[in-house]
């Protein structure tokens, strides 16, 4: 859901502040299609439009500016530079989606009846958060996630997980959903999407609305590796903090723009840790242990060497094999647990389609391929056609 409201001139109709959204207008004058500029805050995004009212036979320009806050998206008072999200943008580049492009994914939906939708890290990077495999991701500066092996076996590595991931928690928890979040939100709640599934681990598309399925699980929850016992992220934080409380005060004074000399060279990776230099975690560094069995926390989420747990995983199986249509947005689908679920998708009879800047591992065999940015393609798609509803 998002709520809008006029910041410069309140005698803005409501049709046309919807029309700017994207949700009823068609947009087929190409005064309604001109650019849409928009910029990040911690309190939000703004964004604003050039429109042209007719008086008397001529034009004036006027610059009608709104801001949209995701509800459910709560934006808490952190400490954060009001241009974070601005600067630390890792969405690779794109033409613009044109006409042709939106009326074909319009089309995609608009025959399917069952249609099932998986996101990946592109959805995510227009909300700051970066990716591993894009021109800018984290695998080209050479960054190596941990693997579930490494984790298990020792305790070193658990120190430098724990240690980077609680640094980069609080900028990692400070990311909002993007147009596409909300726009997804949308087409779930009007019924258009029978079943979304996410490779994300932040937990965007519940901040947007949405309750997906969640293939690899979620950073905001930890879990003991033995007994199964689960406690919220935000009180791993605390007791974090509690167990290292100088530790966590020199971590917390570091500056989040990793271009100021107090940032040490942190650099934000993709499932919200922070690389930081080792003299940060390799001594004297204490990670808190379950409070039922004393075992190993790991976050909730399935690392590189891991499998998807067996209910989760034949669940989005079984949605994949029953669809009439499935699309995938934003990944490259370079995990095994992501590409099996669109072949499966096609060589049961459903129509198949990608959205994502690049090549993807399903190109081979996927008709409709789509490059273009999902916070710039799916808020117009909701625009057209039989599609066209209020934003939720």
């Amino acid at each position: 859901m998002a709520a809008l409201r006029c910041l410069h001139r309140p005698h803005i109709s409501l049709k046309l502040a919807r029309g700017f959204l994207g949700t009823i207008l068609p947009g087929k004058s190409p005064l309604l299609n001109m650019c849409t500029f928009r910029s990040i805050s911690k309190t939000g995004e703004t964004l604003w439009k050039p429109r042209f009212i007719s008086t008397k036979g001529s034009f004036k320009l006027v610059q009608t500016t709104y801001r949209i806050l995701p509800t459910g998206a709560k934006m808490e008072n952190k400490e954060i530079p009001s241009d974070f999200l601005r600067d630390k943008m890792m969405v690779p580049n794109s033409d613009p989606p044109g006409v042709g492009d939106i009326d074909r994914l319009h089309q995609f939906f608009d025959r399917s009846s069952k249609l099932v939708v998986l996101t990946g890290a592109g959805i995510s990077t227009e909300s700051g958060i970066p990716d591993y495999r894009s021109p800018h991701g984290a695998y080209s500066t050479g960054f190596r996630p941990i693997t579930h092996q490494e984790f298990i076996r020792y305790s070193r590595a658990r120190r430098r997980y724990w240690a980077r991931s609680y640094a980069g928690w609080r900028r990692f928890n400070a990311a909002q959903p993007g147009p596409a979040h909300i726009a997804l939100a949308s087409l779930e709640k009007a019924g258009r999407i029978d079943f979304m599934m996410t490779q994300n681990v932040d937990r965007l598309h519940h901040r947007a609305g949405s309750n997906p399925l969640e293939l690899h699980g979620t950073v905001y929850v930890v879990a003991c590796t033995e007994c199964g016992f689960s406690l919220p992220r935000s009180s791993f934080q605390d007791q974090v903090k509690s167990l290292n409380p100088k530790w966590a005060e020199a971590i917390e004074s570091l500056d989040y723009d990793s271009r100021s000399d107090k940032s040490f060279g942190m650099k934000q990776r993709p499932d919200g840790d922070i690389e930081i230099d080792e003299k940060f975690w390799e001594e004297e560094f204490h990670i808190p242990t379950c409070d039922k069995c004393n075992g190993v926390l790991k976050p909730d989420v399935v690392f590189f060497g891991d499998n998807v747990p067996k209910g989760r995983a034949d669940r989005a199986m079984k949605a994949a094999k029953e669809c009439d249509a499935f699309l995938v947005l934003g990944s490259a689908l370079m995990t095994m647990s992501a590409f099996r679920l669109i072949k499966a998708a096609h060589e049961g009879g459903a129509a198949t389609a990608i959205v994502n800047i690049g090549a993807t591992r399903a190109d081979d065999f996927v008709p409709l391929k789509i490059q273009a940015r999902l916070g710039e393609i799916l808020p117009r798609l909701l625009s057209v056609g039989s599609l066209s509803l209020p934003v939720v």
